[in-house]
């Protein structure tokens, strides 16, 4: 994130951002309150916190995960929901059709698939990465969402936000 000292200034530097769990999202935020921001995408930006395995992008996004939801469990039902409607569906929609011999909703469900692929196209392409992600994105949510379930779960049993060895405070 770059941004003007003057901007970080007007919002007492990262003093306001200081408790926050999602501290990119917070600074954003506080920013944005005081006047524009411009979100960018670069190839030539690169992460300095390594993500080698299954593992630590679980940890990474069951730590945060529940916090963007605001600890709603209406909105975590409400995700689930929807992460199932629009990528679950469609496989099940293949799968009912062809135990039941019904092309018309194996071709729904083929239709919604390749939509969903279409769309994730100009990400896969970006980042110069397997066109075969695009057909990956079922199992991709499918992850995801659990994830965002562990998330909840960790933080009703207390432990969530927990960071590098540390259990942040949650409300």
């Amino acid at each position: 994130m770059l941004l003007r000292s003057s901007a970080l200034q007007r919002i007492d530097g990262l003093k306001s951002i200081r408790s926050a769990l999602i501290d990119d999202c917070a600074l954003g935020t506080a920013i944005k309150a005081g006047g524009p921001i411009w979100l960018g995408l670069s190839a030539d930006v690169q992460s300095l916190r390594p993500y080698p395995d299954l593992a630590a992008i679980w940890q990474m996004v069951a730590r945060s995960a529940y916090a963007q939801l605001g600890y709603s469990p209406w909105l975590l039902a409400g995700t689930v929901l929807g992460m199932m409607l629009v990528y679950e569906v469609p496989l099940l929609a293949i799968g009912i059709g062809l135990y039941s011999a019904s092309p018309g909703l194996v071709l729904i469900g083929l239709g919604s698939w390749l939509l969903m692929a279409i769309a994730y196209w100009p990400t896969v392409k970006f980042y110069a990465v397997s066109p075969l992600l695009t057909l990956a994105l079922p199992a991709i949510a499918a992850l995801y969402t659990a994830m965002t379930i562990d998330s909840a779960r960790r933080h009703w049993l207390g432990k969530g936000g927990a960071w590098k060895g540390r259990i942040y405070p949650t409300p």
